[in-house]
């Protein structure tokens, strides 16, 4: 199986999240073994998306360096990304943060569709799970196990009428991932928003970009889109996430009550033993073993 790409370059444009200005996003062709790599126009830095480059974790995954130049919201793309199967991207932007789009990954895939998909001389690498890996920090947890057939088994608990307890098990794939998971959206309570406008914060947030609740009730006049889109989105950042692995991670991904934070101190922990993981170069023998994620 080989590395991927893809085969033109497609842009567009969106609102960011935080400051609520338009932003270009430009997604190109990238040869093998690069990897995905965030571009600033505005200041001219690149920054390569792995975990070592994450700096803040705590309303979304944020990448930078030590100069103070940095990406933020890169979760929704990377996650389109990894669901697509692309090894290798360049993401160029003129501003530090990724547009938010309508909160989901679904514009992403739609302009990955567009550029389409293009393959490469060099074969595919692959992470391989070897030993169970998890972080947990109180009842909150996330970890890795060993499998052959990808799942995320994801369990979110909040104490509101609309959300509640919510589980749900997605079979990695990409039909799966644009058919289950892409169209759901990210969400907020109205008190947070609130409270981060008056940091001016969230000042491009609004019910287009995502399913806002108050104490008792959806204020989106649409409603939602799956019934429990809650703990899909939450599905959706975590396969963005563990795209700064830099290739795709096999093996299972259970979480309850899970964040970008904890995702990045799992990519660490795994990283940082050798015997967690195996890194394969994929051949048809290990295409057949692992037939489902690599179809």
């Amino acid at each position: 199986m080989k590395q991927k790409t893809i085969a033109n370059k497609i842009e567009g444009v969106g609102i960011g999240l935080h400051k609520g200005e338009p932003i270009k996003i430009v997604l190109e062709p990238l040869e093998a073994d690069l990897g995905i790599v965030f571009y600033r126009k505005d200041v001219g830095i690149s920054i390569k998306a792995n975990p070592s480059s994450v700096i803040n974790t705590q309303m979304a995954t944020v990448v930078g360096n030590q100069n103070g130049v940095f990406i933020s919201t890169i979760e929704h793309l990377l996650s389109a990304i990894n669901g697509y199967g692309i090894d290798n991207i360049r993401i160029v932007l003129d501003a530090n943060e990724i547009p938010i789009m309508d909160g989901s990954s679904i514009s992403f895939c739609m302009m990955l569709d567009e550029a389409n998909i293009k393959e490469l001389d060099a074969n595919k690498k692959a992470m391989i799970i070897k030993r169970e890996v998890e972080v947990k920090e109180g009842n909150k947890f996330v970890k890795m196990t060993p499998s052959k057939n990808p799942k995320f088994d994801y369990s979110i608990k909040f104490n509101h009428p609309i959300i509640g307890y919510q589980n749900y098990v997605f079979e990695f794939s990409k039909n799966n991932y644009i058919n289950e998971i892409s169209r759901a959206r990210t969400f907020g309570f109205l008190k947070d928003v609130q409270m981060l406008r008056s940091k001016n914060l969230a000042l491009g947030g609004s019910l287009e970009n995502a399913v806002v609740i108050d104490d008792n009730r959806i204020l989106n006049p649409e409603g939602l889109r799956f019934e429990d889109e809650f703990v899909r989105h939450k599905i959706l950042d975590a396969i963005g996430d563990l795209a700064l692995m830099g290739m795709p991670v096999v093996g299972d991904y259970t979480a309850f009550a899970g964040s970008h934070d904890l995702n990045h101190k799992l990519t660490l922990a795994i990283l940082s033993d050798s015997k967690n993981y195996e890194i394969v170069t994929l051949n048809s023998e290990l295409i057949k073993e692992y037939s489902q994620v690599f179809a």
